[in-house]
């Protein structure tokens, strides 16, 4: 029980990598709450993700409203008998061209992925300003190397880094640490990505995971190859490791 009594909060855990997560912490011990915009965790076996354990403690919540974010992270924190750490995942992804970009998609996606972050640390920083604790962010490779075809994506996710190491700069004298993670790993947003795709365009998208992910030659597996690492950030043992980008992608993004 790596994480007995810890608590967490997770947002965007009703799927995908979230859901992984959410389930990882509870069977290690920890208290475990997750937002999210719906509850789709009843869904389980199909493209939504992953059942969610019924142990955690669910609040929907809009991360682009700060009343929102404060009255959803302050249900959880009071069932959960207060926060230790916050993963937030939340997040969208659009695609476009770079000069077929219009203004309203950039704002969207600027607003989930950037204020969104920006609030759900805010918020958890009131939570852990006491006592310490840790803030993972979830970036993306797509904010080191670019993104050809989601350039306002790519643009949001190198915001997250910016503001992470920003962040944890200032808050470190509380105690609580902040790094943000660029994981290659296969969710329900990457399927649905590859479901737009033509069948050239999906193969040339393999050939070329093959060429730049050491490990595997493909994206990796939320519960084998996100979780472990991920206990470990949310566990005191990693309280000495902040203002990092780490990449969990088999090696297809090697920071500099």
């Amino acid at each position: 029980m790596l994480l007995e009594g810890r608590r967490i909060i997770v947002t965007g855990g009703a799927q995908g990598m979230g859901a992984a997560l959410v389930n990882a912490y509870a069977e290690v011990g920890a208290k475990v709450g997750y937002v999210d915009v719906q509850d789709r965790s009843e869904h389980a076996g199909t493209p939504a993700g992953v059942k969610v354990t019924g142990l955690a403690k669910f609040a929907r919540c809009d991360v682009t409203d700060k009343n929102s974010v404060t009255t959803a992270f302050g249900e959880l924190a009071q069932e959960l008998g207060g926060l230790d750490v916050l993963v937030h995942l939340a997040g969208i992804m659009l695609h476009a061209k770079a000069e077929d970009i219009t203004p309203d998609d950039w704002q969207r996606q600027m607003t989930v992925n950037t204020l969104g972050t920006l609030l759900t640390n805010q918020v958890a920083f009131t939570l852990l300003k006491e006592h310490g604790g840790a803030i993972i962010n979830f970036a993306s490779g797509a904010g080191v190397r670019g993104f050809p075809g989601g350039g306002h994506y790519a643009a949001s996710k190198a915001a997250v880094l910016g503001w992470s190491r920003s962040a944890a700069m200032e808050w470190g004298p509380y105690g609580i640490t902040v790094n943000a993670i660029c994981p290659g790993i296969d969710t329900p947003m990457a399927a649905a990505h590859r479901a737009g795709m033509t069948p050239e365009q999906r193969a040339r998208t393999e050939q070329r995971l093959r060429e730049v992910t050491p490990i595997d030659g493909k994206l990796g597996d939320a519960d084998r190859d996100l979780a472990p690492y991920l206990i470990y950030l949310a566990s005191p043992g990693a309280r000495f490791i902040t203002g990092q980008t780490l990449a969990v992608d088999g090696g297809r993004t090697m920071m500099r």
